[in-house]
């Protein structure tokens, strides 16, 4: 985000959460007296899906409380907010695509934790507090489930990857983009959905990587959530809406699949796409099931 504030010639400064504490509302009094901002965007998130079913205190500390202490100084220095979110505060249990304005019924901690982020911001800024859902993340840095397909699709062998599972695969680069769009947009206020439009199980995101790759998709073996386990239950479906970005007079995200070539073809051209999948690609054994979770990235 702050790469593509910086190239728009935005003034931005992107504090990491070493260099402040979203939880600590001292932490973020001296950081809005130091730099003053007139946009805030909030990607501070604690992002461990199976871990926050074991540990959901700490999960809301930083996705609920932290946007509360940010909401309020953000109101008290007329700031506005962009506030980063999930389809996981969605149930899962729809067959068309969930609207911004459907209500939220989340089945895990994480998704409980968010869904309080997200009350925080809207009860505190109602009218510059926009919360903007995003899913399926994937982009050059870190790791993420399209790095870790590119580094199986160089092996050999089969690959189980699950799907029963639907959403939106979303390039990070068109989330910026979108932000960007959003902050400059006066007024702009509420939920906004940001994930590539269409849908794809996970099956078919990574069949999809192995073919733009030049590999077999073929290897790619469908299995059933149920394979990979885990202690969170997962949304069945939550593919997102985009009608609001229209009504800000913002051209909504485009396909999944245009994303995915352009993003595959910026990575080839800066050589980053091959090998094991990148600097930080997380290990995977051979047979074990894939699907979204915290190893990819979420």
């Amino acid at each position: 985000m702050t790469a593509a504030l910086a190239a728009a010639g935005a003034d931005a400064v992107g504090l990491d959460r070493r260099a402040l504490d979203v939880t600590d509302p001292d932490a973020l009094a001296a950081a809005f007296a130091r730099h003053r901002p007139d946009l805030v965007v909030n990607c501070a998130a604690y992002t461990h899906v199976e871990a926050a079913e074991g540990e959901e205190e700490r999960a809301l500390l930083v996705n609920g409380d932290g946007p509360r202490h940010l909401a309020a100084r953000c109101a008290r220095h007329g700031t506005r907010l962009l506030h980063l979110s999930t389809d996981y505060v969605f149930p899962g249990d729809a067959d068309t695509p969930y609207p911004e304005g459907h209500p939220t019924d989340p089945r895990n901690a994480y998704g409980r934790s968010k869904r309080a982020g997200e009350r925080a911001v809207l009860e505190l800024l109602p009218d510059r507090g926009a919360v903007v859902r995003t899913a399926w993340l994937y982009g050059r840095h870190g790791p993420n489930f399209v790095r870790t397909m590119i580094g199986r699709a160089g092996g050999k062998g089969p690959v189980d990857v699950v799907a029963d599972q639907v959403g939106q695969p979303t390039w990070a680069a068109d989330v910026a983009r979108l932000l960007l769009a959003l902050g400059r947009t006066p007024g702009a206020h509420g939920v906004f959905h940001a994930t590539n439009a269409g849908r794809a199980t996970w099956y078919e995101l990574a069949c999809e990587v192995f073919r733009l790759v030049g590999a077999d998709p073929g290897r790619v073996r469908p299995v059933s959530g149920a394979a990979f386990g885990g202690r969170a239950p997962r949304p069945r479906y939550t593919v997102l809406g985009h009608a609001r970005w229209r009504e800000a007079g913002i051209p909504p995200p485009r396909p999944w699949r245009a994303a995915l070539g352009e993003a595959l073809r910026e990575a080839t051209d800066a050589g980053g796409a091959g090998g094991s999948g990148g600097p930080g690609a997380p290990p995977v054994p051979p047979r074990q099931p894939l699907q979204d979770g915290d190893q990819f990235g979420r």
